[in-house]
């Protein structure tokens, strides 16, 4: 049977939605079979072949040669098995392919083949982007804002082939998105759920920085400086630990770069974010001094190592520095180093007895508390302390 528009259809849905012929050939069949299951009272042994560079397709229906037939859905008498095929001589018991006429089966069988055939194509086109997002996962992706919501600030987010959505909390608090802007998104997971599979796309992910990085500093992308940790608070500021495996290359001045042109990039791709961009060590009362810049720390001691509690001791005109604005530095440099940090004034005086509940502590304790970055979501990135722009 010649059928070129069938085959013409198939090759340009194969063009535009990268869902194989062969695979769109076995759900025919497979609708087919269904179709004759429902119209030849269950029979459903059916032969097809597809030849698309002929552009024709076979359907036969497989019967058993029988003197006298009690089911014709699945017998024909020899007489009849001659007519059908006048090569070959038939003898009871034979098994003889029937040709059919696709056209001729019942209204309802066709209904149950297209519902099939339908059902093949949303698994294929599933399957292409469960593939497609699962390629790119842990990546940054260029894409194309399709679609604002007005009402929630949700959009709709053209990667490929397939669609994503950015929520509003996964933006950066100053991106203004519009139809027909190229936006670069971070897929930070693939999903594959009764809504088929979908990706969670971030812009506020601590990943997004890293990848940033990576992709502006040649020498984090040649694993010559190495990202350790990330902690972010989007649309506002970022810490990065980084640490060079090459005594002669300066870890934070490669991310710097020439006068400030790599991260002033990142910088401007954050719309304005601040990154502390500071040197990761195994020692953790250095690590953690590092972390609570700009603030100078005059000492920090262990507490409990196997909690990860530490103190560290500032100078008093440094504590609302360590602080930070609504106690944003502590709690990035616990969620960077995953230590909870206590921070104390040097003079150990809060203008309130030491042994009081320092107002500090309630600002950093739950810092310390977050997961850090690392271990959480893959580790966001910062610009170094001190070259970075770190206002309290």
């Amino acid at each position: 049977m010649i059928n070129k528009d069938l085959f013409d259809a198939l090759r340009m849905f194969e063009k535009e939605k990268d869902i194989p012929m062969d695979y769109m050939l076995q759900q025919i069949q497979k609708a087919i079979e269904i179709a004759c299951k429902s119209y030849y009272g269950g029979n459903e042994n059916v032969v097809f072949k597809a030849d698309p560079e002929k552009n024709s397709f076979d359907v036969k229906l497989v019967k058993t040669v029988v003197d006298e037939v009690m089911d014709p859905n699945f017998e024909v008498t020899v007489e009849e098995a001659a007519q059908i095929n006048k090569r070959k001589k038939y003898a009871v018991g034979d098994e003889i392919e029937v040709p059919l006429d696709p056209k001729r089966l019942g209204r309802i069988a066709v209904s149950s083949a297209r519902n099939v055939i339908r059902q093949g194509i949303r698994a294929g086109e599933k399957g292409v982007s469960l593939i497609e997002f699962q390629s790119k996962l842990g990546e940054i992706v260029t894409a194309t804002v399709e679609r604002i919501d007005m009402k929630t600030g949700v959009a709709t987010i053209r990667i490929g082939k397939s669609t994503a959505m950015l929520p509003k909390a996964e933006q950066v608090g100053i991106d203004t998105l519009h139809e027909g802007d190229m936006v670069k998104v971070y897929i930070a997971d693939v999903k594959d759920n009764e809504r088929g599979p979908h990706a969670i796309i971030s812009r506020s992910h601590p990943g997004f920085v890293r990848r940033l990085f990576e992709k502006e500093v040649p020498e984090i992308y040649d694993g010559i400086v190495e990202i350790k940790s990330v902690s972010r608070e989007a649309g506002s500021r970022t810490k990065m630990a980084v640490v060079s495996n090459n005594p002669d290359i300066d870890a934070i001045g490669a991310c710097i770069g020439p006068k400030g042109a790599r991260v002033n990039a990142i910088v401007s791709e954050l719309g304005g974010e601040k990154i502390d961009i500071i040197v990761y060590s195994d020692d953790p009362q250095a690590y953690i001094s590092a972390a609570l810049s700009p603030a100078t720390v005059l000492k920090v001691d262990i507490i409990d190592e196997e909690t990860k509690s530490c103190k560290a001791t500032v100078p008093d005109d440094q504590l609302s520095l360590a602080i930070g604005n609504k106690g944003q530095n502590a709690r990035l440099a616990a969620r960077l180093t995953g230590w909870r940090i206590d921070i104390r004034p040097e003079s150990g005086f809060y203008g309130e007895d030491e042994d009081d509940e320092p107002a500090v502590e309630e600002a950093a304790a739950p810092a310390a508390e977050a997961e850090p970055a690392a271990e959480a979501e893959p580790a966001a990135e910062a610009e170094p302390a001190a070259a970075a722009e770190t206002e309290a």
